[in-house]
């Protein structure tokens, strides 16, 4: 235990010293801001169009738009499940009295993270994770990380150790920008707001049933445990292409082109119903809070939690029996 320790530690000090955390850090600094300021107009313009700040009159508007949009014979039939779905649920907000977008900054945080969630935190982690292998090659200190008398998935287990530990302050530092940086915008309220919580959805049909009143630190906190998850996913699939490509710049490449492909397949395979099993399409695990619409038909919170879970098993299985037996050293 006392040498695994101290593997994390020297991982740990590798991880700073690449300062790519850092550079991370710097990147949410930088968007933040521009997405905060992008809400503070939309509020604007929502309170010139509407003439009231009242959230009530804009989801009214919201809801006799896509009814209207509804009637359109062009609209092709998945949006038209998917609008149905959005008036339900802009309905239900109406009918229970609940503002599903106070502008504070821990309502701009639950959104911020809900939508980076898929692709732009996903992103973040394969910065940090994707030479956590191959990086000793490259560096060419491999070979004095394997001359030390440990066994090579002791090694491989301290790098996944500190990788989980790396991802987590990703996730933390996203919300906790999102909430500083927001607040001197729209304020730091919305602890204690009301959210809604339990929706299910199949097809255009809606359950209401499970629906429960939370308030809204709550809710932060299970959304931050579901991005949390498909963080560390990715975070341990990057390492797998770490692990299996000795050049950091393709590890990358490879990673990139799959999250990217997995932003477009989201949208687009609604029909290939198999593609639910690829873990790129179950990254958006915050949308079944929210009650959106899944992308594939069969699809649920339990169902991608668990396709996540094998892909996570297998990549970490791949990764040990590689790294254990490959010759690293030529």
């Amino acid at each position: 235990m006392a040498s695994l320790y101290g593997l994390v530690m020297n991982e740990s000090i590798k991880m700073v010293k690449k300062k790519r955390l850092l550079v991370v850090l710097l990147i949410l600094a930088a968007i933040i801001p521009m997405f905060t300021y992008a809400q503070m107009k939309v509020a604007q313009n929502n309170q010139k169009q509407f003439g009231t700040t009242d959230w009530r009159v804009e989801q009214r508007q919201k809801v006799r738009d896509y009814t209207q949009r509804l009637g359109s014979a062009r609209l092709p039939e998945e949006w038209k499940q998917r609008l149905q779905v959005e008036v339900k649920l802009a309905q239900y907000y109406l009918d229970k009295d609940v503002n599903p977008a106070s502008p504070n900054g821990v309502t701009f945080t639950v959104t911020f993270v809900q939508n980076a969630v898929g692709l732009f935190i996903p992103l973040m982690v394969m910065v940090i994770a994707a030479d956590i292998v191959s990086g000793e090659h490259t560096s060419g200190t491999i070979k004095l990380l394997l001359t030390r008398p440990v066994p090579r998935w002791r090694v491989l287990l301290s790098k996944l150790i500190t990788l989980i530990l790396f991802t987590s302050v990703v996730v933390v530092a996203t919300a906790l920008l999102s909430y500083l940086i927001s607040g001197l915008f729209f304020g730091y309220g919305g602890w204690d707001m009301p959210r809604l919580l339990g929706f299910s959805v199949t097809g255009t049909d809606v359950d209401f049933s499970r629906v429960r009143v939370v308030e809204q630190w709550f809710y932060l906190l299970l959304e931050l445990g579901l991005v949390w998850f498909a963080a560390v996913a990715v975070a341990i699939m990057t390492m797998m292409i770490s692990v299996l490509v000795r050049s950091t710049a393709a590890g990358m490449g490879i990673m990139l082109a799959v999250l990217i492909s997995g932003t477009i397949l989201t949208s687009m395979v609604s029909s290939w119903e198999t593609a639910k099993y690829l873990f790129m399409v179950n990254l958006d695990l915050t949308d079944y809070l929210t009650g959106g619409l899944p992308p594939i038909k069969g699809m649920d919170l339990p169902f991608s939690l668990t396709v996540l879970s094998v892909w996570v098993a297998l990549s970490i299985l791949v990764s040990f029996a590689v790294f254990t037996k490959k010759d690293v050293l030529n």
